[in-house]
């Protein structure tokens, strides 16, 4: 039975417990969402590679983890003169697409999909206790190691490090996305915590604290990979959740990589 954009919004939101949220990012930033629901793809990022294949595999809804119009709340009065917004903007209506944000929403759930899809991306099992579900106990490697490891696992051109290389790591942290340098570093601080894995972070905050700490001797070590590449899995993982509350719906995820090119 056909339904139409709206009304599909409507039943992912519905199952998402406590929802909807009084106040969320989670909204359509651009499109009719009256049309009939042909197909959805599902992203990490709405970049315009992404929306051109959303159009050549006939999806009309894209389900993106964040903003399409560069800042968190995707305002974009501060833009209507740019001359690269307005083209995002026009190649969405050519096409006639939906972009709906999937961020608050996604994270509320329990388990965190951008969480355990990073842990099974690295062949690792979360084994902390329930209220640090982001904690896992590897076998014993290196810190160099463990960044090679990481970086083959999850197919990056690269990862930044912070510590000794040749400290041994067996307890790490995992924090896909961006925390909150706060909660970066007070995971990292954990006694028995070796190593931070994370998205992303402020040069001056987690990345400094890693430096002082090793400085210090307290054997503490950090490994950035990119925002993308920490929640990627996890986008890709939500997709059964997605068919279930849309049994019938073409659903397909289209990978956003990063902007970066490695020199």
């Amino acid at each position: 039975m056909s339904m139409t954009i709206q009304q599909a919004i409507d039943k992912i939101t519905a199952s998402v417990p406590g929802a909807p949220f009084p106040d969320t990012v989670d909204t359509v930033k651009l499109g009719d969402t009256t049309q009939v629901l042909e197909s959805i793809v599902v992203t990490f990022l709405a970049t315009c590679d992404v929306i051109e294949r959303a159009a050549q595999l006939g999806a009309n809804l894209i389900i993106t983890h964040e903003p399409t119009f560069y800042n968190h709340p995707d305002t974009v009065d501060w833009l209507s003169e740019d001359p690269t917004y307005q083209a995002k903007r026009q190649l969405l209506e050519k096409n006639h697409l939906v972009v709906w944000r999937f961020h608050d929403y996604l994270h509320s759930l329990k388990p965190d999909s951008t969480l355990v899809g990073l842990i099974a991306a690295l062949n690792w099992e979360a084994n902390g206790p329930a209220d640090q579900p982001y904690l896992c106990d590897i076998q014993p490697v290196t810190l160099l190691e463990l960044g090679q490891w990481v970086k083959t696992k999850l197919g990056l051109q690269s990862v930044r490090i912070v510590g000794d290389l040749a400290q041994r790591c067996q307890r790490v942290a995992l924090l896909p996305g961006f925390p909150q340098a706060k909660y970066q570093i007070r995971s990292l601080g954990i006694a028995d915590v070796d190593a931070l894995i994370t998205g992303e972070i402020h040069e001056w905050e987690t990345s400094e604290y890693t430096r002082d700490a090793t400085l210090l001797g307290h054997k503490k070590a950090l490994i950035v990979i990119g925002h993308a590449a920490s929640e990627e899995p996890g986008m890709r993982r939500i997709i059964p959740w997605l068919e279930a509350q849309l049994p019938g719906v073409a659903i397909q995820f289209v990978a956003t990589g990063s902007p970066f090119y490695q020199l």
